[in-house]
């Protein structure tokens, strides 16, 4: 029997035992790998060339967005699923565009798992049912006429997040108005400095005046 052999990235010990439990019920599917931040996820890719790769999107060192966008340039064959607590619809976008195959959220069902891994080997994008209709509606409003803004390619939370910042709240400040948790917030934080490649939280600022995401 030939086995769909598959690489599980993320930070948390925990998804890496959860996934391979509920894997180890098909045959047919062999965890190969593990990695644990989106630099260690492409040097496994690109060393073991699974068939399937479940990526976190929140990972320390270069999150799964970014590392699915570098992975996705060598190895077209090989399927990219986010497995991420995400729900947003920006996320959702941006993990496409880089080039994943599928979407699924954390606390989704054991089936939806198999769900994913079969649609994906099929050649056809797979997204948790309950993000359907946001995608949809993300889709449209990018073929609206509506020029896209410069910074589009930040979420609305972590935009909320900058503007918070900016205001000098603390973290846990900031947790307690989102009403989400202080690694949330820390993680988005840690999100943002990789996305908008700055090393300190006044370079992040200045990038978010000269884009008119604050007033400074």
């Amino acid at each position: 029997m030939e086995h769909i052999r598959v690489l599980i990235a993320d930070d948390h010990e925990v998804i890496h035992n959860g996934i391979g439990d509920i894997l180890k019920s098909t045959v047919r599917y062999k965890v190969i790998g593990h990695a644990y931040n989106g630099e260690e996820a492409i040097e496994k890719a690109f060393q073991l060339h699974p068939d399937i790769i479940f990526m976190d999107i929140s990972m320390p060192k270069m999150n799964g967005i970014e590392a699915t966008r570098e992975i996705r340039k060598k190895l077209a064959g090989t399927k990219i699923i986010a497995l991420t607590q995400h729900e947003e619809n920006e996320y959702v976008f941006q993990f496409l565009k880089a080039g994943g195959d599928g979407y699924l959220l954390k606390n989704s069902k054991k089936e939806h798992f198999t769900d994913a891994i079969e649609s994906v080997l099929k050649n056809r994008r797979y997204i948790s049912s309950e993000l359907a209709e946001q995608l949809l509606n993300l889709t449209l409003l990018n073929n609206s006429e509506n020029p896209e803004p410069e910074a589009m390619h930040l979420t609305r939370r972590e935009i909320e997040i900058i503007r918070m910042i900016a205001d000098e709240k603390s973290n846990p400040e900031i947790a307690n108005e989102l009403n989400i948790s202080l690694r949330t917030v820390e993680t988005h934080r840690r999100n943002l400095m990789q996305k908008l490649k700055v090393k300190s939280v006044i370079s992040m600022l200045k990038y978010a005046a000269a884009h008119k995401i604050i007033d400074l």
